[in-house]
């Protein structure tokens, strides 16, 4: 092919692409001015604030512990010649039930050498009351005597003429006599070891034929009318939580769950019964006891309900006292530096608010939100005062469809 034959080609298609290329700039759409400002405004959701009284949740943890928690141990010597079957690991028993009995043979003959002893005072203090009688005749005779005109003993001598001294002693006697009695009647007693509560037990150290003495472990039991939870929460929000001030009263109500060990829909309720005068030494929080009633469900009124373990770690609902006249906000709303983003007429307000509480969701706002301003729940890459904001209800249908 000839050298103009190619440039010939060249030409023809640099004529071609010039042509479509103006054919295209000729026929492109004009740019409209219509509708631009719906266009740079951004599209954003928005909820409306809600104004009222609630009532906050606050959130915590804590571990269980027992209100009755007993070591027992005997107070007399000797050996266990009887242990209830009960009065093992994981046995429950009833108030006054006995757990263990030790051989009170010893015991009995020490209470009847008492009441012997006893018995021998009571007539040591018959005789002397006769010698008395005896000594009183003698001193009248002597005081009736004519010779002397007076009586010739002074008061020291005229006690002693009536054996006093001798009565008092007498006297005496009987009174250590009869406390040896008593005495020997409580260690007897004390032979026989009893519940002194309702309860569960935790440990069992000794069984029959077992030697024990006065201070001996003999096993732990704790109390099943109620348990405690521990919990700690901010010294802020103490507050807003009610204690009672008598036994008789109640504190903030309180649901229990154990996200570990109880399906999702089991909870336990008690309620805020002591506060703690002490901070936490780690977390510098304030402790808070929850009462829990029949912590083992044993009675028929909570025999569905999870039973609660000693030691364990349980998530603690607690709530709050009534906040009034707050508009309360989900904490995802809530802006770095407290700040709440309101949509006010097509535009964007970056608002300071006051705060009140914070429970586990929720922020309860007192200032700087009203009732019915339209709260951004959008999250935005960029924000600043007085940019453009668009819903989809403000959105033109003919723009929302482009």
């Amino acid at each position: 092919m000839s050298n103009k034959k190619i440039v010939g080609i060249c030409l023809a298609i640099l004529i071609a692409g010039l042509a479509i290329t103006i054919l295209i700039f000729s026929t492109e759409p004009e740019a409209k001015t219509e509708g631009a400002s719906i266009e740079t405004a951004m599209l954003v959701d928005v909820i409306s604030a809600q104004q009222g009284t609630y009532e906050p949740i606050i959130v915590a943890t804590g571990t269980v512990q027992p209100v009755e928690d007993v070591t027992l141990s005997p107070l007399v010597s000797g050996q266990v010649i009887r242990r209830d079957a009960a009065f093992t690991p994981g046995g429950f028993v009833k108030k006054n039930q006995v757990l263990l009995q030790i051989d009170p043979s010893d015991y009995r003959n020490t209470l009847e050498l008492r009441k012997s002893e006893l018995l021998q005072s009571q007539s040591t203090l018959d005789t002397e009351m006769g010698r008395q009688k005896i000594a009183e005749q003698d001193l009248n005779l002597i005081a009736d005597d004519s010779l002397f005109g007076t009586n010739p003993l002074s008061e020291e001598e005229r006690q002693l003429v009536l054996r006093k001294p001798q009565l008092n002693a007498v006297k005496a006697t009987i009174g250590g006599a009869k406390a040896s009695v008593d005495q020997a009647k409580l260690n007897l007693s004390r032979t026989t070891i009893r519940a002194p509560f309702d309860a569960h037990i935790l440990s069992q150290n000794v069984t029959k034929g077992s030697q024990v003495s006065q201070g001996d472990n003999l096993g732990r039991i704790v109390g099943t009318d109620y348990y405690w939870v521990m919990a700690t929460v901010p010294v802020s929000k103490l507050q807003w939580l009610s204690f009672p001030k008598s036994d008789s009263e109640k504190g903030s109500p309180v649901r229990i769950t154990n996200s570990t060990a109880w399906s999702t829909d089991a909870y336990r309720e008690g309620y805020l019964d002591k506060q703690i005068g002490a901070l936490d030494n780690q977390t510098r929080l304030a402790r808070v006891l929850v009462k829990v009633a029949d912590p083992l469900a044993n009675k028929t009124s909570h025999e569905k309900m999870p039973s609660l373990m000693i030691g364990t770690f349980v998530e603690v609902n607690i709530q709050a006292n009534p906040v009034a006249d707050v508009v309360r906000l989900s904490r995802d709303y809530i802006r770095s530096n407290e700040t709440v983003w309101v949509m006010k007429d097509g535009k964007l307000e970056i608002r300071k608010v006051d705060i009140v509480l914070n429970d586990d969701v929720y922020a309860y706002i007192r200032k700087g939100l009203v009732d019915g301003e339209k709260v951004v729940i959008t999250d935005l890459s960029t924000v600043s005062n007085g940019i453009g904001l668009r819903t989809e209800s403000t959105t033109p249908k003919n723009e929302m469809k482009q």
